[in-house]
C-alpha cells in the first residue's frame, strides 16, 4: 500500500513536470509568414493552456481518489465497456441531431430535437460520472502490459500512462506549394464546419501562396494525452499505446528532434508500429472477446480459371503511393499547377472508388506521409519498410524502442538498419 501511494504521488509529480514542460518549450518563431497565418486563424486556435489546467485538475483528483483500486478484474472490464457504450449512444444522438439540423425540410430544428437534446445531456452526465474511473482502468491495463514488456519501474509503467478522452482539436497543416513538407501545424478548436475549414485553406493559398489543409486527428501527445472519444476498445487501446510511446520517446534523441521533418516521420512511424504490438496485447489480455478474427487463409491458385477473370479490386494504398510519386516528379520539374491539377484529378478517382478525400494537395501528403508504417501517402519513402525490418529483426517491443531511440537523422536510421537488418542477414 505504501509503495502504491508513493507511486501515485510520483504520477502527480510527473504530471506537474510535463505540464510545465509543455508551456516552456520552444515554439515556432513569429515571423511574418507564421504571424499572418495565425491572424487568419484568429480565435479558432485551440487553447492548450486551459485544456491542460482542466486535465491536470481532473487527473490529480482521480489519482488521489484511486477509485478503480476497489474493483475486481471483471468489474474493471465491465466499467470500461459500459463507458464505451455510453460514448456510442452519445455519438448516435449527436448524429441524429446533426441530421435534423441539416435537413432543409425541418423548419424548427430546435423543437424537433428537443427530446434528443435532453437525452443527449443525460447521457453526457452519465459519461462524465464514470469517465475518470474508466480512463484510470485503461491506463492501468496498458501500463501493466508495458511493465511486462520491460517499461516499468517498481512494477509501474514509466512514464505513467496518462490519457483523457476529449473532443480533439483539428490540425491546420501548411506546406509549400513547390514541394511537400510540413512547415507549420496549428491546432484549431473542435467542431469547425467544412465551410470554415475550406475558407481558411483558401485564404492561406490565395494570400500566402501556400498549400493548407485542416485535418482531424485521433490523438495528441500532450500530457495527459488527448484521445478522441471512441466506442471501440481496440482503437482506444491502440491509440493510448501510441501516445504513450511519444511520451517515452520524448526522453530520447528521436523525441528531442521531433521538429525536424524527417525525424517527425521516423518518430510517428515508430509510434504506429509500437501501438499495434502493445494495443493487441492489451486486448488479448483484458478483452479477449474483442480479439479480431484471424485473416482468412489464402486459397491455393487454380491451374485454370473456372469463371471470367474479374478486374482487380481498387488498391487505395498503392494508388495513393503512385499519386504522391508522380506529384513529386511534377513538382521537381517546377510544374506546380500541373501537379495540383493532377492531384485533383486523382481525388476524383478516389471519390469514384468510395474514398471521400475532401482535398488532395501538398499539405495532405505532408501530414499523412508522416505515418509511414502503412504504404500510401508516403509514396516511395523507405522509412516505414526500414523500421518494420528493424522491428522484425529484434526480439521485443522494448528492444525495438531502444534500438531506434538514438535516431537524430535519416542517416542514423540507415545506419541502424544496416547494422540490425543487413549485416545480421549476411
Amino acid at each position: 500500500m505504501i509503495k502504491r501511494r508513493l507511486f501515485l504521488w510520483s504520477k502527480l509529480l510527473l504530471l506537474t513536470l510535463f505540464f510545465l514542460f509543455a508551456f516552456t518549450r520552444e515554439w515556432p518563431p513569429f515571423d511574418d509568414e507564421y504571424y499572418r497565418i495565425t491572424q487568419l486563424v484568429g480565435l479558432r486556435q485551440f487553447d492548450f493552456f486551459s485544456w491542460e489546467l482542466s486535465a491536470f485538475a481532473d487527473k490529480a483528483e482521480g489519482i488521489l481518489a484511486n477509485s478503480d483500486a476497489f474493483l475486481d478484474e471483471s468489474q474493471r472490464q465491465q466499467t470500461v465497456l459500459d463507458f464505451l457504450d455510453l460514448v456510442r449512444q452519445v455519438q448516435q444522438l449527436d448524429g441524429q441531431i446533426n441530421q435534423i439540423y441539416t435537413d432543409p425540410t425541418v423548419t424548427d430544428p430546435a423543437a424537433a430535437t428537443a427530446v434528443l437534446q435532453t437525452e443527449l445531456a443525460q447521457k453526457r452526465e452519465e459519461m462524465a460520472a464514470i469517465q475518470p474511473v474508466a480512463e484510470a482502468i485503461v491506463q492501468d491495463q496498458v501500463g501493466q502490459v508495458l511493465v511486462d514488456e520491460g517499461f516499468g519501474v517498481l512494477n509501474q509503467a514509466w512514464p505513467p500512462v496518462m490519457m483523457r478522452m476529449t473532443p480533439l482539436p483539428s490540425l491546420l497543416i501548411v506546406s509549400p506549394r513547390d514541394h511537400i513538407e510540413r512547415i507549420y501545424g496549428i491546432s484549431l478548436v473542435p467542431g469547425l464546419s467544412t465551410a470554415e475549414m475550406d475558407a481558411l485553406e483558401t485564404a492561406i493559398f490565395e494570400q500566402l501562396n501556400l498549400s493548407a489543409l485542416v485535418v482531424p486527428i485521433g490523438g495528441m501527445g500532450t500530457y495527459p494525452a488527448m484521445i478522441m472519444e471512441t466506442s471501440s476498445i481496440n482503437w482506444l487501446a491502440e491509440v493510448t499505446s501510441h501516445e504513450w510511446s511519444h511520451h517515452w520517446l520524448s526522453f530520447f534523441p528521436v523525441g528531442w528532434n521531433y521538429g525536424d521533418p524527417q525525424v517527425r516521420i521516423i518518430n510517428e512511424t515508430i509510434a504506429s508500429i509500437f501501438d499495434q504490438e502493445i494495443g493487441s496485447r492489451v486486448i488479448e489480455r483484458y478483452y479477449p472477446e474483442y480479439v479480431p478474427p484471424p485473416a482468412p487463409a489464402t486459397l491455393p491458385a487454380q491451374t485454370a480459371p473456372t469463371s471470367p477473370v474479374e478486374p482487380p479490386a481498387f488498391d487505395f494504398g498503392a494508388e495513393l503511393a503512385a499519386t504522391r510519386i508522380h506529384t513529386e516528379e511534377l513538382l521537381a520539374m517546377g510544374d506546380i499547377e500541373g501537379a495540383e491539377a493532377y492531384m485533383e484529378a486523382q481525388r476524383q478517382v478516389f471519390l469514384q472508388n468510395g474514398y471521400g478525400i475532401r482535398k488532395l494537395n501538398q499539405a495532405y501528403f505532408a501530414f499523412h506521409g508522416a505515418y509511414a508504417a502503412v504504404p500510401g501517402a508516403t509514396g516511395s519513402d523507405p522509412t516505414g519498410p526500414m523500421l518494420l525490418d528493424i522491428q522484425a529483426s529484434v526480439d521485443s517491443p522494448r528492444e525495438f524502442m531502444e534500438t531506434v531511440a538514438p535516431i537524430t537523422t535519416f542517416a542514423d536510421l540507415e545506419e541502424i538498419w544496416n547494422e540490425v537488418v543487413v549485416l545480421e542477414n549476411q
